[in-house]
């Protein structure tokens, strides 16, 4: 049902070309938010297939080597002649073991009121007679 208006009232006049003549003044700016996005989706594209190629990316599979398991002769050489080992922060009694080439037993049987839960930086233990 149509609400009817009384003849008396009248639009002004030029209201709806004032409307079209402020859209047609549009900032230009109102195309830098969609220039962006596909600047960043086309920067972004070359990123990542550039991070695909084979010997540019940082994950590339390691592979292991027999000397990469066992001490290096610089650490065997290293410890081989010291009596005593100080531990240090985040040591392990497994991580001393291999650092010095000592068997864990051996270590618990030369230094007897050792606790491998409670190790202290700064502790020494000895790793010959």
């Amino acid at each position: 049902m149509a609400i009817a208006r009384p003849l008396s009232v009248k639009r002004p006049r030029g209201t709806i070309g004032k409307a079209m003549k402020s859209r047609a003044r549009r900032s230009p700016m109102r195309f830098v938010a969609p220039l962006a996005l596909v600047a960043f989706c086309v920067a972004f594209a070359m990123v990542w297939s550039n991070s695909q190629v084979e010997g540019h990316h940082s994950r590339a599979p390691q592979t292991t080597t027999p000397a990469a398991t066992t001490p290096t002769t610089a650490t065997q050489n290293k410890y081989a002649t010291r009596r005593r080992y100080t531990v240090r922060t985040g040591d392990t009694l497994g991580g001393i073991a291999e650092k010095t080439g000592v068997d864990v037993t051996t270590l618990q049987d030369l230094n007897p009121g050792l606790d491998p839960q409670a190790l202290v930086a700064g502790q020494k233990i000895k790793l010959r007679e």
